[in-house]
C-alpha cells in the first residue's frame, strides 16, 4: 500500500528544491554577462569586504593549524561528541603540516616577511589577495544553500530517474548517480566518502567503487564557478559548465571500459554481503517511485535551525578545509612555476598536440596541463595571466575535467576504503587528460 503524503511534505521538497535550482543552476543576467544568483551575491561580499578579505583569510587559515594542532591534546572519548569538529580539524600528519606551512605561507604573505618570491603579486599575493578573496565569498553562500540542493529530495528524485541510465552506459548501479550528483553540487570529496561508505555495506563491486571515485566524484558547481572566475571569464560560466559536462560524460563512457578500470576486480569487499537491489517495488513507476523518495526524504527535514546548522558546517568546511590547501600547495607551485623550469619541461611534450589543435600561446598552455594532478586551482591561477581568452577558457574547462588532483579528491581517495592504488590514479589523470582535451579545444573553437 502506498504512503499517503501531507500537503506540507510536498512542498517541504518542492520550495527548497527549486531554490536550490534557482541559486545554483538558474543562469542570470547582471550588466550585460550571464552569471548564477550565487555568484551574485558572492560578488557583493566581495565589493563590501574589500581589502579586510587578505586579513580574513590569513585569520582562517592560522586558526585552522591552530585548532589542527589543539585537538591533538584533546582526550578521544571527548572527541565522539564532537562528530565535527573531529573530521575538520583531526586530520593525519600529512594535513597537519600542510595546514601548518599554510599558515606560516599566509602570515608572511600578509606582512611581506621573507623573501619576495613567497609575497610578490605573481605567487603568495596573487592567492592571498586575490583567489582565496572568491573563495571566502564564493564559499559563504555555496555552503549555506547547499542543503537546498541536498537534503530535500532532489538528488533521490533524480537517482530514481538515472538507475535506467547509469548501468548500460556507465556500467553502475543506479544509486551511483546520486553519489555523482552529491559531487556536483557539493562538493568531489562529499562523492567519494559516500562511494567509500556504499563499498563497505556492499552496495558497489571494487570495480564499481573505483569507477564512482574516479570518473563521478566531478568538482562542484562552486567550484567551477570559482576557476571561471579565477580566469576572468565568470559571463561565460554556463558554456563553460556545459562544456565540462560534455567532456566529463565522454571520458565517463570510455574510462570503465578501458585499463586500468576495466581491469579490477566486479567483486564485493571481503566479509560483507552484497546489497545491490535496483527493482522498483510493485505499484510503483521509475517517477513515482522517485517522487516517493524524494518525499520520504524531504518528511525527514523537521527544523529550519538543522538547516542554519549544517549550512554554517559547510562554510567552515569549506574556509578551512580548502583554504589552507590552496595556500601551501598553491604557493610553492606557483614559485616553482615562477621561478624553475619545471613545470616547462612537464609540459614540453604537450607543446605538439596544442599547436596541432592550434591553441593560441601553445607554449604557455602547456605549462598548466600537468600540475593539475597537484590542485586543481593550479592550471587556473597559473593560466589567468595568458592574454587568450580561448586558452584560458582551455585551460579551466581541462583542470575540472582531469579530476584527479591529489590536495583533495586523490588524496581522500587513497585514504578511503576504495581500493584505488597511487599509479592507477596517475594513470587515470593521464588518460583523462588526453580524452577531455580534444573535446574542449573543440568546443573552444566553435566559441571563439
Amino acid at each position: 500500500m502506498q504512503k499517503k503524503h501531507s500537503l506540507k511534505t510536498h512542498l517541504k521538497f518542492l520550495i527548497p528544491s527549486l531554490l536550490g535550482i534557482f541559486f545554483f543552476m538558474t543562469p542570470v543576467k547582471v550588466n550585460g554577462d550571464f552569471t548564477i544568483p550565487i555568484a551574485v551575491l558572492a560578488g557583493f561580499v566581495e565589493d563590501g569586504l574589500g581589502d579586510y578579505l587578505s586579513l580574513i583569510m590569513m585569520f582562517i587559515i592560522v586558526l585552522t593549524a591552530f585548532l589542527t594542532i589543539v585537538i591533538k591534546f584533546v582526550p578521544k572519548h571527548i572527541l565522539k561528541f564532537m562528530p565535527f569538529v573531529r573530521n575538520l580539524f583531526n586530520v593525519n600528519l600529512f594535513w597537519t603540516v600542510t595546514r601548518i606551512v599554510a599558515a606560516v605561507f599566509a602570515v608572511m604573505v600578509y606582512f611581506e616577511l621573507g623573501s619576495e618570491a613567497i609575497y610578490s603579486e605573481d605567487t603568495g599575493g596573487l592567492l592571498l589577495d586575490g583567489l582565496l578573496h572568491t573563495l571566502f565569498a564564493v564559499f559563504l553562500f555555496a555552503g549555506l544553500f547547499l542543503p537546498l540542493l541536498m537534503d530535500f529530495g532532489l538528488l533521490d528524485l533524480f537517482g530514481t530517474f538515472m538507475t535506467r541510465v547509469m548501468r548500460p552506459l556507465f556500467r553502475l548501479p543506479g544509486r551511483a548517480s546520486v553519489d555523482s550528483l552529491a559531487s556536483w553540487v557539493g562538493d568531489g570529496t562529499i562523492g567519494v566518502l559516500l562511494t567509500s561508505k556504499q563499498y563497505e555495506e556492499g552496495h558497489y563491486t571494487k570495480r564499481e567503487s573505483v569507477i564512482i571515485g574516479t570518473t563521478f566524484s566531478v568538482v562542484s558547481i562552486t567550484f567551477t564557478l570559482v576557476i571561471i572566475e579565477t580566469v576572468g571569464l565568470e559571463s561565460m560560466f554556463i558554456p563553460f559548465y556545459l562544456t565540462v559536462i560534455l567532456a566529463g560524460v565522454v571520458a565517463a563512457l570510455i574510462m570503465p571500459r578501458i585499463p586500468p578500470l576495466s581491469r579490477m576486480a566486479n567483486t564485493y569487499a571481503e566479509d560483507v554481503e552484497p546489497q545491490a537491489d535496483e527493482k522498483i517495488p510493485e505499484g510503483y513507476n521509475l517517477i513515482t517511485y522517485g517522487y516517493k523518495k524524494a518525499l520520504d526524504r524531504a518528511e525527514k527535514e523537521e527544523s529550519f535551525v538543522k538547516f542554519f546548522k549544517r549550512g554554517g558546517q559547510n562554510i567552515l568546511d569549506m574556509w578551512m578545509g580548502v583554504a589552507p590547501i590552496v595556500m601551501a600547495f598553491g604557493l610553492i607551485a606557483l614559485m616553482l612555476a615562477e621561478f624553475t623550469p619545471l613545470f616547462q619541461w612537464l609540459g614540453m611534450p604537450f607543446i605538439p598536440l596544442l599547436e596541432l589543435m592550434q591553441v593560441p600561446y601553445a607554449k604557455e598552455a602547456s605549462e598548466t596541463i600537468l600540475i593539475g594532478f597537484a590542485d586543481m586551482f593550479l592550471p587556473s591561477i597559473i593560466g589567468s595571466s595568458i592574454e587568450s581568452e580561448m586558452t584560458r577558457f582551455i585551460i579551466a574547462a581541462l583542470s575540472v575535467t582531469q579530476l584527479i588532483y591529489m590536495s583533495e579528491v586523490g588524496g581522500v581517495l587513497l585514504g578511503s576504503k576504495i581500493p584505488v592504488k597511487f599509479i592507477d590514479l596517475v594513470i587515470i589523470f593521464l588518460l583523462r587528460t588526453l580524452i577531455t582535451l580534444p573535446i574542449i579545444v573543440g568546443v573552444a573553437h566553435l566559441l571563439f
